[in-house]
């Protein structure tokens, strides 16, 4: 099986599979352990967004979009060269990777026999779903399985820690220029982490608001984790987010890793912030993962 990501939470599960050694194409936005033999050929490549603002980003991935243009660029030569079994993409979200439409065509016009698997998780419980259907379409169904198991008795421990404990209101920031509140999965993050998630929005797209409303939610805690960013970019966005919550906790947190990308980990989302919320209840936060701000 060869297999090809095209987004980087799909190349995080394969790997979570055991099948590193299969994945031959990822994204330059694709994780991939420095000990992965040669490494697998970037076959998808985009804008180097580093050193633009939040604002600055939005308005390119805005103009990118008014004018039809995509936000990522598929080397289909590349492609063609790896042949591929099997390519794993998305059409959740256009500023994430490139969508499912773009890579059927590239398969068609190239006549490759890839199969195309989209993943296009809603929810938490979708996500989990996702990595079943990655390992059906890889031929190991029992590991994705066994991972999903051991992710749900994860989720498990963390409901009966905090079980019964008052939940702290809390808002998501997932972008600060403008401001958009969680949505996707990130609600039942915190959620599933013992809090109770408000200006968000579930099982749907996330959306731009406005600092009032999502003030007027009156959230105790702020989580502040910005789609494409690490802990010290989200803290420095973070500081920028404080004087909007007067009174309330803000706190930073590792986005990529903990909170937007699709993937198995997800649960260490949940356990950090579960960590935030009732830290005299479950394990701290690994180092490196969230801050707090103020």
């Amino acid at each position: 099986m060869r297999l090809v990501s095209l987004l980087p939470s799909a190349t995080e599960i394969v790997y979570a599979l055991g099948l590193g050694d299969e994945l031959v194409g990822v994204t330059f936005e694709c994780q991939v352990p420095v000990a992965d033999r040669a490494g697998p050929t970037v076959v998808v490549g985009g804008r180097d967004t580093r050193g633009m603002s939040p604002g600055e980003i939005d308005a390119y991935v805005k103009g990118q979009l008014a004018a039809g243009a995509d936000l990522y660029t598929l080397h289909a030569g590349a492609l063609a060269g790896l042949d591929p079994d099997l390519i794993l993409t998305q059409d959740l979200c256009r500023v994430c990777a490139l969508p499912a439409d773009r890579v059927d065509e590239a398969v068609t016009h190239l006549g490759c026999r890839a199969e195309v698997l989209s993943l296009d998780p809603y929810t938490l419980e979708e996500v989990l779903g996702t990595i079943l259907a990655v390992g059906a379409a890889a031929g190991v169904p029992a590991r994705a399985a066994a991972l999903v198991d051991g992710l749900r008795a994860r989720l498990a421990a963390v409901s009966a820690a905090v079980a019964g404990r008052p939940r702290a209101r809390v808002a998501v920031v997932e972008w600060v220029d403008p401001p958009f509140g969680g949505g996707h999965w990130i609600p039942d993050l915190v959620e599933a982490a013992g809090g109770e998630p408000v200006a968000g929005h579930p099982g749907a797209r996330s959306a731009p608001t406005t600092w009032e409303a999502l003030r007027a939610a009156a959230p105790q805690v702020v989580l502040v984790a910005p789609c494409g960013f690490g802990l010290d970019g989200a803290a420095e966005q973070a500081a920028t987010v404080v004087p909007h919550f007067p009174g309330a906790q803000v706190w930073a947190l590792d986005a990529d890793a903990l909170i937007v990308r699709a993937g198995p980990r997800l649960v260490d989302g949940v356990a950090a912030i579960a960590a935030i919320l009732h830290p005299d209840a479950v394990p701290a936060a690994p180092d490196g993962s969230v801050r707090r701000v103020a």
